[in-house]
């Protein structure tokens, strides 16, 4: 049999090592049914009490509130750049967004399909390098929302605090949404593709607070109305099965680990133990700011890009994976979701000391 390696990989991420064992069995017989999981019928009993459990345990750990939707849909988060203007703007309306990185540039582009979109901050010519603090940047009083990225896993930088408005947030929660505990009641929708924090590709969570349901359009695609699937719960149409599954799995795996609180403090131990490493010298270089640094996704530099290519050759020699950073930036990415294991860390900080004799700058 092949060992498990450490996968750093920023998505699809490694998963809970129980969840793959036990999707491996229930993939051939589903609690005794004598069908594999992805062979029920999505309207079976069996199946929605797959879907309900993986709805009650996300409500547990985010603390949901009970005027909150949640949803299981297809096209993945980036689908909700556009559902989200589509279903919310058009008409004059207008939203503030804050520039922190590719999937937000991406989410201003489709919404200024729909409506008038005020970029209120935005770091590109940083290149990214940090979020905005609270005194930045203005929200318009005609805005109907303020949209931000929590987490950014290309550039590795995180708001640690909510951005302080009165307005409703919504927000792409998709690289670090349960990793740590989170006032639901401030948004108005967050979204989060799985394949990072929650399960495999193919699903993306929105939770939605149920009154912004009654301003969506009758006018748009019947398919792209969040109105649709809150009135059918995720069920208008065959949802992505086996992935909902491995999502109500997860959050399984994670409410026996103690819960949200449990998790963080894993996180902080795995963000820190890296961060001490590339602090301890000048031969790895952080790309964001000490203030905006993500603990999910640990983007970093060596002397040279001869030396970044070297290192994630031989870390992958040693069963370290998914190293090499986004072409956009380059260099090194670690990517440390909740699955991932502390003793990953730990090996790659030992790694990161050994290759800096080995390889002095």
């Amino acid at each position: 049999m092949v060992a498990r390696i450490y996968n750093f990989s920023p998505g699809p991420a490694t998963l809970p090592y129980e969840v793959l064992e036990q999707s491996a069995k229930d993939m051939v017989n589903f609690q005794e049914t004598g069908m594999g999981v992805i062979e029920l019928s999505h309207r079976s009993k069996e199946f929605t009490a797959v879907t309900e459990q993986a709805e009650r345990l996300l409500r547990e750990l985010l603390e949901i509130p009970g005027n909150y939707k949640v949803l299981f849909l297809q096209g993945g988060a980036s689908s909700q750049f556009y559902m989200i203007p589509m279903n919310f703007l058009g008409k004059g309306r207008k939203a503030t967004y804050l520039n922190t990185g590719t999937w937000a540039k991406k989410a201003i582009k489709e919404a200024t399909l729909f409506g008038k979109i005020d970029v209120a901050f935005s770091n590109e010519k940083e290149n990214f390098n940090r979020v905005p603090s609270a005194g930045e940047y203005t929200v318009s009083n005609e805005s109907e929302f303020l949209y931000f990225v929590s987490n950014n896993t290309i550039y590795g930088t995180q708001f640690h605090n909510l951005p302080k408005t009165e307005k409703m947030l919504f927000s792409d929660m998709s690289s670090d949404i349960l990793s740590r505990r989170l006032d639901i009641s401030r948004f108005g929708l967050i979204f989060a593709g799985a394949q990072k924090n929650l399960g495999p590709a193919g699903v993306t969570v929105v939770i939605i607070r149920e009154d912004l349901l009654d301003r969506v359009p009758s006018d748009i695609p019947t398919m792209l109305s969040y109105k649709t699937h809150a009135d059918k719960k995720s069920m208008f149409n065959t949802p992505p099965c086996f992935a909902i599954y491995i999502v109500g799995e997860v959050l399984k795996w994670l409410k026996n680990m103690g819960g949200i609180d449990a998790i963080a403090r894993i996180n902080d131990q795995k963000a820190n133990l890296l961060y001490e490493a590339i602090d301890s010298g000048n031969y790895y270089r952080g790309h964001a700011e000490a203030s905006s640094r993500s603990k999910m996704n640990v983007s970093f530099n060596l002397p040279s890009a001869e030396l970044e290519q070297q290192f994630i050759t031989e870390a992958a020699q040693k069963g370290m994976s998914g190293l090499k950073g986004h072409r956009s930036i380059g260099g090194c990415r670690a990517s440390i979701y909740n699955a991932f294991p502390l003793e990953g860390v730990t090996k790659l900080v030992e790694f990161m000391h050994e290759f800096e004799r080995e390889n002095p700058a």
